[in-house]
């Protein structure tokens, strides 16, 4: 334990919190993360722990990105919300009508609120595609709005793990001129000195933690045809993950980067009625549109039985994923990285991890740590 690099700050009454971060470590559950816990906007715990590097021989620091993938989703719905709350952006109307060539095999009558929440229809690309296609932004968005849905509109979700951010991107694309990255730079990031990036410049890479692999595959016991083109087909994601290219490139729903503090602060919004500091960037009225309900139960890409809301995760009775709150959102990225906001509480948490684990939305550090949490209040 005297050798495990740790640091950071932790507030009294949170000492389990710090206690449970630092076991993690020892029992070789982590390697290499960063942790942070806000409460009504005020930092409660940011720790880094662990190596950045896979040979053990660089301590994580403050400053350490770590890539969080689909924790991407929920940072890109608060860029969205934002988006609908400057009157920009309905979520009742329809993708085609920001994107008219979205309507084609069937897909007129599609809402952006039911495309974020996972209902287009789109999880995966099916054939004649290769990882590399995806780098190619346009490309990428004519094939999706020419697909016909793979399964009949309205009937529930499939979680989108890459496509779901160059639908969600094109959208804002066409309705403000700018895209996700750019909003949450000029808008939120830069103003609020939030190191938080979709799209990272080739300056920031040095700062990149390197990621371990999962040792397993996840368990989705009887692979069905959906989760067999979101995940297990040679084109299912971006070629070249942690490449300088995709870490350069703008993608909504995976290659997001960042620190846990920064994850914390940003979704800090949802937990304090739309203020980050003492400015509200989100109104009332779309908050409570981007975390209502939109569709739940059984999903047919992740092995769960999951509420979404406007591209995040929502707890529900019977479907608590962080922690005991009921009006808690967040999202988990692949290999355990995971954020969410408790507005009850008005709690923000971040945490990012370098040593990626094969759960894809309940991952056993991310429980103890919110555990630990919840033990302090």
């Amino acid at each position: 334990m005297n050798s495990l690099p740790l640091s950071g700050v932790c507030a009294q009454g949170f000492e389990p919190v710090r206690n449970t971060f630092t076991e993690i470590f020892t029992d070789g559950s982590e390697r290499g993360a960063s942790l942070a816990v806000l409460v009504d906007g005020k930092v409660m715990v940011d720790l880094v722990g662990g190596f950045a590097d896979r040979a053990e021989t660089m301590p994580m620091t403050s400053d350490a990105l770590v890539p969080v993938f689909s924790c991407s989703k929920a940072i890109s719905s608060l860029v969205i919300a934002k988006t609908v709350s400057e009157g920009q952006l309905d979520y009742e109307q329809t993708v085609a009508s920001v994107w008219p060539e979205f309507a084609a095999n069937g897909k007129e009558a599609v809402t952006v609120g039911e495309a974020l929440s996972h209902q287009a229809g789109l999880c995966a690309i099916p054939d004649n595609w290769a990882p590399e296609d995806w780098f190619d932004w346009d490309k990428t968005c004519a094939r999706l709005a020419s697909m016909e849905p793979l399964w009949p509109l309205g009937e529930g979700s499939g979680y989108h793990p890459v496509t779901w951010g160059y639908i969600a991107g094109e959208i804002v694309i066409r309705a403000t001129g700018r895209t996700i990255g750019t909003i949450l730079r000029e808008d939120l990031c830069v103003p609020n000195d939030i190191d938080f990036w979709i799209g990272l410049p080739d300056e920031e890479h040095p700062r990149v933690a390197q990621t371990t692999k999962p040792s397993r595959v996840p368990d989705f016991g009887v692979m069905n045809t959906f989760q067999k083109l979101a995940f297990m087909k040679p084109w299912s994601s971006p070629g070249r993950r942690g490449g300088a290219a995709w870490r350069r490139m703008e993608i909504p729903s995976a290659n997001g980067h960042g620190t846990a503090r920064a994850m914390a602060e940003l979704i800090s919004i949802y937990a304090r009625d739309g203020y980050l500091g003492e400015n509200q960037f989100v109104k009332e009225a779309a908050l409570k549109q981007a975390v209502r309900e939109r569709v739940s139960g059984r999903d047919r890409v992740l092995p769960n039985d999951l509420s979404f809301g406007a591209g995040l995760i929502r707890n529900a009775p019977g479907r608590l994923v962080y922690g005991p709150g009921l009006h808690t959102i967040g999202h988990t990225g692949f290999g355990g990285s995971c954020l969410f906001a408790d507005p009850d509480k008005r709690i923000s948490f971040g945490y990012a991890t370098a040593k990626q684990d094969a759960e894809l939305v309940r991952d056993d550090r991310a429980r103890r740590l919110i555990a630990a949490l919840y033990d302090c209040l």
